[in-house]
């Protein structure tokens, strides 16, 4: 059995522990009650957004749109949403391992949102196309209206040929599942609009014109919608990971307690015997 002093350093220093994964865990949960509001207010925009815009590929002046336009892909953008710190259970693993096998025989770059994204992407070789977005926390629209404008420009020139978004939808408090969104090409074959009759429609000026307008501001949408679920599921696995992390802490505490307890029993009991054994000898 360890000695009394070596138990109560293990105690001490798991407390500390203890107190570092409650704070962690109090952070998170105050932080989260903002992050679920505002999440719970823009997927709906979000959802409708994105039907909105496959509606509108089906249409008969969809085809004078590039945004529209499927074409070899040769090479593909991926927006990797992760978080900004780790301690948050599975979370980042779990969409790195997607992002990964999106990737795979793919000839990609990179647009990482979030500071573990900015270091996996750079420790993993892959080309970037800026760095400068390393906080999920600090985002806002103006920035997504800023990164939509940029890659649309790029899809427009053909620098790249698909535009996929990875991201953690925010399902409930205790789950947050890794998914992919294709945003450009629009997809036509995702639209809900199954009628002939809303297929065609009178654009003016002129149907190239207005998607060049509607679509990167739409996408800026898709895109703060997509950072709202990551960040609220980043939030929610971390509260999650250092609630149990500091029921561990307590269990330990509590069984480490015990044998001091026990040690401290046993020395008492030794003393005393040490004490009437020289008693009696005299």
């Amino acid at each position: 059995m360890a000695s009394m002093k070596e138990i109560n350093l293990r105690i001490k220093s798991i407390t500390g522990t203890r107190q570092i994964t409650k704070a962690m865990e109090l952070v998170a949960i105050s932080k989260l009650s903002k992050a679920r509001e505002r999440t719970e207010r823009c997927r709906p925009f979000y959802n409708e957004l994105y039907q909105a815009l496959c509606d509108i590929s089906t249409t008969s002046t969809a085809k004078d749109s590039p945004y529209c336009q499927a074409r070899e892909a040769k090479k593909s953008c991926i927006i990797v949403i992760a978080g900004d710190r780790g301690l948050a259970g599975g979370y980042n693993n779990n969409l790195f391992k997607l992002f990964e096998e999106l990737s795979a025989d793919k000839n990609v770059c990179v647009l990482p949102i979030g500071k573990r994204s900015v270091d996996y992407c750079t420790r993993k070789g892959y080309e970037i196309i800026s760095s400068e977005y390393s906080s999920v926390e600090d985002i806002d629209v103006g920035d997504c209206f800023e990164i939509a404008g940029s890659l649309c420009e790029m899809f427009s020139e053909c620098t790249f040929d698909e535009l996929y978004v990875v991201y953690t939808n925010f399902a409930s408090m205790l789950t947050q599942d890794p998914g992919t969104l294709k945003i450009l090409p629009l997809d036509a074959s995702i639209s809900a609009n199954t009628s002939d009759n809303h297929r065609f429609m009178l654009v003016e000026p002129g149907a190239e014109a207005v998607f060049n307008s509607i679509v990167p501001d739409s996408v800026a949408g898709l895109i703060w919608g997509t950072v709202c679920e990551s960040f609220t599921s980043e939030l929610a696995a971390r509260r999650t990971a250092m609630e149990s992390a500091t029921s561990n802490a307590d269990d330990i505490i509590a069984d480490l307690q015990l044998k001091y307890n026990k040690a401290r029993k046993s020395s008492i009991t030794q003393q005393i015997t040490e004490i009437v054994s020289g008693a009696g000898a005299e």
